[in-house]
């Protein structure tokens, strides 16, 4: 049975910096990621990585600020979040996906999410 567990979430002052980590068991991924869901709004990509090409993808609201990173040999993703802003606060949750190509179609699976506040 797959399993992705995170953590790292809590609350910090604008301009700081979080890492969430997202250790996955039951089996491996080629894409795995990072998705976020704000209060009253729909949730939202922020960070995919797909091992078998290489590529990272990064939603524009992050791109310079945050990190994905992922180490095999403990089946884990990170997000490294840097000068955090109040509207990245979410529930971040960690995802991956069966699929072997860069495409995210194939059966998903879901972390239990994380809460990130950031206060002004």
């Amino acid at each position: 049975q797959v399993h992705l567990v995170e953590s790292g979430g809590g609350s910090v002052q604008a301009g700081g910096s979080l890492r969430l980590s997202c250790a996955a068991s039951g089996r491996t991924f080629n894409n795995m990621g990072w998705f976020r869901q704000a209060p009253g709004k729909e949730r939202e990509a922020v960070a995919t990585l797909s091992w078998s090409a290489g590529s990272t993808y990064y939603a524009d609201s992050v791109r310079g600020r945050f990190t994905i990173s992922r180490d095999n040999a403990k089946n884990t993703v990170y997000l490294q979040m840097n000068s955090l802003k109040p509207e990245d606060t979410a529930v971040y949750y960690c995802a991956a996906d069966s699929s072997l190509g860069s495409k995210w179609n194939g059966d998903k699976y879901w972390g239990q999410g994380t809460q990130v506040t950031v206060s002004s």
